[in-house]
C-alpha cells in the first residue's frame, strides 16, 4: 500500500489542524506533558490509519522515558554517542559521569576543570574533547544559555545548538525530541525515518526529505511522536528478526 499525500483532499479537520499548527511565540507551552502523549497517539492514529496499525501495535508512546537529568547531560550525550553503538556510548558516558562526584556532572565548569588526559582517559576521542570544550566555553561566556532554550522556538534552539562544534541539525533536533519534549518535530534526514516509511507505506523508492515532509503534513502538530512510532516499526521487524 503507497501512501500519496497529494492525493488526499484536505478535509475540514485538517485545515483546522493546520491553523492549530503554526509556530507559537511562546514555545515552552509546546512541550508535551504525559496526557499530551496520549492526545498525539489518540490524534494520529484517527488522522492516518497506516501509522495507526502501527501505533495500535506498539502502544503508549515511550518518549518520556528517554531523559538524561538535564540539559547539560543531554549534550554531553549527544557528543559522547556520536558514531557508536548504542552500549559503546553508555559506557564512555558512565566513565565520563564518573569522573565527578556522586556521578553528577554538575557545571560547565566543572567539566573545563579536567584536563584533555583526563578525558581522553575516559574513551573520549580528541575530537570530542574538542567538541566538549566548545560547549562548556560557549556556556561559561553566555554564548549559550541552556536555561533560555526551554522558551525558544524549535528553529531558534536549532540555531543555538548548531553553532556548537560538533552539533548539526540532527543532534539539534533529538534535543528538542527528547529533551525538550517539543511535539512537532520531523527529522526527515534521519535514516531511519527514510526506511520505516519507505517499508510501512511500500514506497518503490526511499522517500526524499521533501516527500517525507510532505507525508509528514498529515501528522502535524505530533510529528515528533509520529517520527517515534515509526522508528519503533524498525525495532519490532529486528526483534523479529532475532527471534526467527
Amino acid at each position: 500500500m503507497t501512501y500519496p499525500p497529494e492525493s488526499i483532499p484536505r478535509t475540514s479537520v485538517q485545515r483546522r489542524t493546520a491553523r492549530v499548527a503554526r509556530p507559537l511565540v511562546h514555545a515552552k507551552a509546546l512541550s508535551l506533558t504525559p496526557e499530551g502523549y496520549d492526545r498525539a497517539r489518540r490524534l494520529l492514529m484517527r488522522r492516518d490509519p497506516v501509522l495507526g496499525a502501527a501505533i495500535k501495535r506498539i502502544g503508549p508512546c515511550g518518549m518520556a522515558e528517554r531523559q538524561r537529568k538535564d540539559h547539560l547531560t543531554a549534550l554531553i550525550g549527544a557528543i559522547v554517542s556520536q558514531q557508536l553503538s548504542t552500549k559503546a556510548a553508555a559506557t564512555i558516558f558512565n566513565r565520563f559521569a564518573a569522573l565527578f562526584p556522586d556521578g553528577h556532572i554538575s557545571s560547565a565548569a566543572a567539566i573545563q576543570a579536567f584536563d584533555d588526559a583526563s578525558l581522553r582517559g575516559v574513551g573520549l576521542s580528541g575530537q570530542k574533547v574538542g567538541y566538549l570544550r566548545d560547549l562548556c566555553a560557549r556556556i561559561a561566556d553566555g554564548r549559550l544559555d541552556l536555561d533560555a532554550l526551554d522558551a525558544l522556538p524549535d528553529e531558534h534552539v536549532i540555531e543555538r545548538l548548531t553553532s556548537v562544534k560538533g552539533f548539526g541539525r540532527w543532534t539539534a533536533e533529538m534535543f528538542l525530541m527528547f529533551r525538550l519534549h517539543r511535539p512537532d518535530v520531523l527529522p526527515a534526514g534521519d535514516l531511519g525515518i527514510v526506511n520505516a516509511i519507505q517499508r510501512l507505506y511500500r514506497l518503490r523508492k526511499r522517500p526524499d526529505a521533501k516527500r517525507i515532509l510532505k507525508m509528514g503534513e498529515i501528522w502535524r502538530p505530533y510529528r515528533s511522536v509520529a517520527s517515534w512510532y515509526l522508528w519503533q516499526t524498525l525495532r519490532q521487524v529486528q526483534n523479529l528478526k532475532l527471534k526467527t
